[in-house]
């Protein structure tokens, strides 16, 4: 699973990047608000270690922001062990709140605690609606309105996977990571020929698509 942690205190980026690792999740780093919220947008993480003070914007605008783009959890890092700031910071949205210095045993435990609760609630409300798509993971099904659509598993995982950020765009590379694996070897001229095949099978005009759009020199993005 991917983190992303922003922190712009180097010796603690570094310490948690190399806990984390460590335990086997992919890493990524920020030192600031802008950083954040790009690589957000680009290659959303399955968790988010958001330190409250940040250079340029602090934590609870960063938090705000992210809470009305999706639901990554989040858990926030600050100096204060003041009562009203982990209230405000877990009205805003953050999952969790742990206070610096911290015990990296304990931060991994509430790491792994809030993915595993994430994890849960996922399966709980599984089945992804867009639009006029319906994705079931559990059935591996896909129905546009009432109808059942034939497809393959890899263009289930496709489809599932923009279905589940609708109105992002993701580049090819960051859809081969998400879909095929970041350990397969696959060309990013695969991306395009599954994009044409779900086009088949979701559009009225596959020619003039207005669902799976083609966002030029970036990648794709699925339009409810």
């Amino acid at each position: 699973m991917k983190i992303l942690i922003v922190d712009d205190e180097v010796p603690i980026l570094q310490a948690l990047e190399y806990s984390l690792s460590k335990e086997g999740y992919t890493v990524m780093t920020a030192t600031d608000a802008g950083q954040c919220l790009d690589i957000v947008r680009q290659d959303p993480p399955d968790l988010i270690i958001l330190d409250v003070m940040l250079p340029s914007m602090s934590g609870y605008d960063v938090c705000k922001i992210l809470r009305k783009q999706s639901q990554i959890p989040i858990i926030m890092l600050t100096a204060r062990a003041d009562e009203m700031d982990r209230v405000a910071g877990l009205e805003l949205g953050a999952d969790d709140y742990v206070v610096k210095p911290f015990n990296m045993r304990e931060l991994l435990a509430r790491v792994k605690s809030v993915l595993r609760r994430n994890s849960a609630s996922e399966f709980l409300s599984a089945q992804v609606v867009a639009g006029e798509l319906t994705i079931d993971p559990v059935r591996h099904e896909v129905f546009r309105s009432d109808v059942q659509l034939s497809v393959s598993p890899r263009e289930f995982d496709l489809i599932h996977f923009l279905a589940s950020h609708p109105g992002k765009v993701f580049s090819r590379q960051v859809l081969i990571d998400r879909v095929w694996g970041s350990e397969a070897y696959v060309e990013e001229r695969t991306v395009d020929v599954h994009i044409r095949w779900l086009r088949e099978k979701i559009e009225d005009n596959p020619s003039d698509p207005e669902h799976l759009i083609t966002v030029r020199g970036v990648g794709y993005r699925l339009n409810p």
